[in-house]
């Protein structure tokens, strides 16, 4: 890679082979990524400081209108206590949410020289699932968010702290949970940052990641 494009690259790009981290969560009116309800979805996107470590920046949220047709479990909604229909969400339409989210990332992705975003989530595959249904759903072209590779927290919190329900493993990560504010796309989202974040900020201080000098990108 020539010294030009290396400069283009922020840290963050190199650190993650042109990959922006953004991590997702959504709450959703079931299991099925086609036919039921987005309800939110929240997204952080990853940033890096001057020393090499990761935080999270603030959390871009929304409540969402379920899709003409859509299917709404009951239970789902028990679960999530969310009310699809009140007024009180102020709620936006699938379009205008993902177009709105979608854009302030790709402008993440081109200020830090990355190549496209990549989704982190706690079992990241049912967030990546309904994400993507619903751009595909609203013909949406500019997903920045690459189409089937996540970095899944769920997974990593298995390595380093051997469990994977997010509340117990922030808790293990000394990172403070509340049972009561979970299951809300925003809350679920800031503390699944912190927890990746934290993950991969601790292989650092290891002397797990590669010198800066060595381009894999």
């Amino acid at each position: 890679m020539s010294e030009q494009k290396k400069k283009a690259k922020s840290q963050l790009a190199l650190r993650f082979r042109g990959f922006l981290p953004v991590v997702i969560d959504v709450e959703t009116a079931g299991f099925n990524a086609k036919t039921d309800a987005l309800l939110e979805v929240s997204a952080a996107i990853i940033n890096m400081d001057a020393q090499g470590l990761l935080y999270p920046e603030e959390p871009k949220s929304f409540n969402i209108e379920p899709f003409e047709g859509a299917n709404i479990e009951a239970s789902s909604l028990e679960f999530t206590g969310i009310d699809p229909y009140s007024p009180l969400r102020n709620a936006k339409s699938e379009n205008d949410a993902l177009t709105e989210l979608f854009r302030s990332i790709r402008k993440a992705v081109k200020s830090h020289g990355c190549n496209r975003a990549i989704l982190v989530g706690h079992n990241a595959t049912f967030d990546h699932s309904f994400l993507f249904a619903a751009a595909d759903r609203q013909d949406i072209k500019r997903n920045p968010f690459h189409p089937f590779s996540t970095f899944d927290t769920a997974t990593l919190a298995a390595l380093a702290y051997g469990h994977t329900v997010l509340s117990r493993a922030c808790q293990i990560a000394g990172i403070d949970f509340d049972n009561n504010s979970a299951h809300s796309a925003e809350y679920d989202t800031v503390k699944t940052a912190e927890l990746f974040c934290g993950i991969v900020n601790r292989w650092k201080e290891m002397g797990g990641w590669l010198p800066e000098d060595i381009e894999l990108c």
